[in-house]
């Protein structure tokens, strides 16, 4: 069990804080902000917190040591399946027991009501080169995406992105889905809106480059088999409106809405692996 005081601990009690809406200082124990108004803006004292939380650090590594992870575990769980000769695409593939277990989305996991796999497909892979390939792609357009949109404006679309992708390719019955792919590719419909809508030389650059990509890898998934284009195109979709309703930084500032969505997210992403793994033990 949690232990409630060292709970409470993290709670700053006195003193002052950045507003998380327009970015002043206010009292954390004010009711309201005296410079724009928001209500609660100290949330109970946490506010200082989940913003230190959230504002720092990079989120591209943690989502490849989760993927790396889970990519392994899904290995272990069904050894004779490395062994088996697949082709160099399908080189050290986990077996579809092992990624069923741990959450594999599919048309046929929504027609028995999985809905969670959307989410937790999302971090499973199916191949070495499948891992990969999406993880140099992560590293490559996270950093970019966090610098322009903010650590929980770029978890939010990723997770977004991902859901978006896999909902599309699942109801038109593409049978079996994994892969952070739809993910990646609504993190370049952020960028290809980021550069659309700022303009000016470093809009302009960005737009062309990152449709440049975009375009490439579209065609790439046309060229090569067993590539799930539905689950691209939904996430590059989700990715774009979702950054149009979110913003970037040069219009709005990352604020305390944004910080609980990124947490809402993280609590959604547990909570389905934890139905994944409950729907497999029981």
């Amino acid at each position: 069990m949690i232990n409630i005081k060292v709970f409470m601990a993290i709670r700053k009690t006195k003193g002052s804080m950045v507003c998380p809406n327009c970015g002043r200082l206010v009292s954390v124990n004010a009711k309201e902000c005296i410079h724009c108004g928001r209500k609660n803006p100290g949330l109970w004292g946490f506010g200082p917190m989940l913003q230190q939380f959230l504002g720092q650090g990079s989120l591209a590594p943690v989502i490849m040591g989760l993927c790396i992870v889970l990519y392994a575990v899904s290995l272990l769980l069904d050894p004779a399946a490395i062994f088996k000769m697949q082709g160099m695409l399908g080189l050290l593939s986990p077996s579809g027991e092992a990624l069923d277990h741990l959450g594999m989305t599919g048309s046929y996991a929504l027609d028995q009501g999985r809905w969670w796999t959307l989410v937790t497909a999302i971090y499973l892979h199916g191949s070495l080169l499948h891992i990969i390939f999406n993880m140099l792609w992560l590293r490559q357009i996270g950093v970019m995406v966090e610098h322009f949109y903010g650590i929980s404006r770029t978890f939010l679309i990723f997770t977004i992105a991902g859901i978006c992708g896999f909902f599309v390719s699942d109801i038109v019955n593409i049978p079996f889905a994994v892969g952070a792919s739809g993910s990646i590719f609504g993190l370049l419909g952020a960028l290809v809106y980021y550069g659309r809508k700022r303009g000016g030389v470093l809009g302009a650059a960005i737009y062309r480059q990152v449709g440049t990509w975009t375009l490439v890898l579209f065609i790439f998934g046309f060229l090569t088999p067993a590539v799930n284009n539905l689950a691209h195109f939904g996430g590059f979709v989700g990715g774009y409106l979702s950054s149009q309703l979110l913003g970037f930084i040069e219009i709005r500032r990352e604020n305390i809405n944004h910080h609980l969505g990124a947490v809402a997210a993280m609590i959604l992403t547990v909570a389905c692996f934890v139905l994944a793994i409950y729907s497999w033990i029981v």
